[in-house]
């Protein structure tokens, strides 16, 4: 894999992802005897949170030789492939049966794919972090509050995309 900036620190450990602890955090600390209604909004406030984190924190996206992001078409939409670190992406290549050859990448912040790369792609477009990490990938779909409102799909009927 090539890339800006290393996966590891002065140990040669792979670093954590800040978003995966901060999932884990949630999920311990959701309250075990509230409504339906009340769990639903905690649920709604720690996603909040997950994508603040996202959007403040630096991702890879896989590049081909253009320099244009990696994509998979799934449900019906487009999703960016982005992963937290290193060893998310090599997960990712091996599930491939790619796990051999030289991924290159880049290193964004998750803000500037949810605000920039998500609208310029011509389709209906969301963001997947670590694909291919079983329960640690998280999705960012192209709703309101995610991704800017032109590129929203939950928007008012009356808008038209493009």
């Amino acid at each position: 894999m090539t890339g800006h900036g290393g996966g590891s620190d002065s140990t040669g450990q792979v670093r954590r992802s800040r978003l995966s602890e901060y999932a884990e955090y949630t999920e311990a600390t959701e309250p075990a005897a509230v409504s339906d209604e009340d769990a639903i909004r905690h649920r709604r406030r720690a996603f909040q949170a997950v994508i603040g984190e996202f959007r403040r924190t630096p991702v890879l996206v896989p590049v081909d030789d253009d320099e244009v992001p990696l994509t998979a078409d799934h449900g019906g939409l487009r999703w960016i492939l982005a992963f937290s670190n290193e060893a998310a992406l090599a997960r990712f290549a091996v599930a491939r049966g790619e796990g051999e050859r030289e991924w290159a990448y880049q290193r964004v912040l998750g803000a500037r794919l949810l605000d920039a790369a998500v609208p310029a792609v011509e389709v209906p477009c969301g963001v997947a972090l670590d694909a291919g990490s079983g329960d640690e990938g998280v999705l960012f779909p192209p709703v309101t509050g995610i991704v800017p409102d032109a590129a929203a799909l939950d928007r008012s009927a009356g808008e038209a995309r493009r």
